[in-house]
C-alpha cells in the first residue's frame, strides 16, 4: 500500500500490483516530487505515465494540479489496480480520472496524439537498453518543447541513450539503488543538425 503525498487527494491510499512491477519508494516519489514541484512543472501540465505499476507518479501529478494523466500499463492485473487507483484519487481529490491504458509502452506511443509536458517513464528491469532507448525514440515527437522527462532505473543499469532521441540531460540522482534522469528535448535535434552539414 502506498499513498498520494500531498495536493487535492493528499492521503489517498493505492494499491500496489502484486506481482511484476517495481513501485518507485515512498523516499524516491517525496524527493522528486519536490524538485518537480519547485519548477512548477505540475500546474496544468500533460502527463504520461509509462509502465505504471501503480500509476502512483501520474496519479500524484493530478493530485498536486496537472491537467490529465495518461498511464500506460501491460499487465492486466496491474492495469486494472491502476484503474481502481484512479477512480480512488479522483473522488478523494475532486478530480477528473485519470485515462489507464492497458498496451505495451510504444504501441501506446505508436498511436498518441497530442503533446505531453511531464513524462515518467519507469521500465522494469529487465526491459533491455535498445528496447528502452526504441521507447524513448517513438516518444520524442509527443513531446512539449519544454518538456521534462523522469526515468527511473536500478543505478547497475546502463545510463539511457537520450542523445538517440532527441533528449539532453539535465540532471542526475541516485537514491540508494535508484537512479533518476531528468532529461528535456535537445536545442538541436540529431537530424536537423546533420542536415545542416
Amino acid at each position: 500500500m502506498t499513498r498520494i503525498i500531498a495536493g487535492k487527494a493528499r492521503g489517498a491510499r493505492l494499491a500496489v500490483p502484486a506481482a511484476g512491477t517495481r513501485p518507485t519508494s515512498d523516499r524516491v516519489r517525496e524527493s522528486l516530487f519536490g524538485a518537480l514541484e519547485s519548477v512548477d512543472a505540475f500546474t496544468g501540465a500533460r502527463v504520461l505515465d509509462l509502465y505504471a505499476g501503480s500509476g502512483a507518479l501520474g496519479l500524484e501529478s493530478l493530485s498536486r494540479g496537472a491537467a490529465s494523466a495518461d498511464l500506460v500499463e501491460h499487465g492486466r492485473a496491474a492495469a486494472s489496480v491502476v484503474r481502481r487507483n484512479a477512480a480512488i484519487v479522483a473522488k478523494a481529490g475532486g478530480l477528473s480520472t485519470a485515462r489507464v491504458h492497458e498496451s505495451t509502452v510504444r504501441s501506446f506511443l505508436q498511436r498518441a496524439a497530442g503533446t505531453f509536458d511531464l513524462v515518467f517513464s519507469d521500465p522494469p528491469y529487465d526491459l533491455a537498453d535498445d528496447a528502452m532507448t526504441a521507447d524513448l525514440m517513438a516518444l520524442a515527437p509527443l513531446l512539449s518543447a519544454d518538456a521534462l522527462v523522469i526515468i527511473e532505473r536500478a543505478r547497475r543499469s546502463t545510463p539511457p541513450e537520450l542523445a538517440a532521441a532527441g533528449l539532453d540531460l539535465i540532471r542526475e540522482k541516485t537514491y540508494g539503488d535508484t537512479t533518476l534522469w531528468w532529461a528535456e528535448p535537445a536545442t538541436t535535434q540529431p537530424d536537423a543538425e546533420s542536415q545542416s552539414r
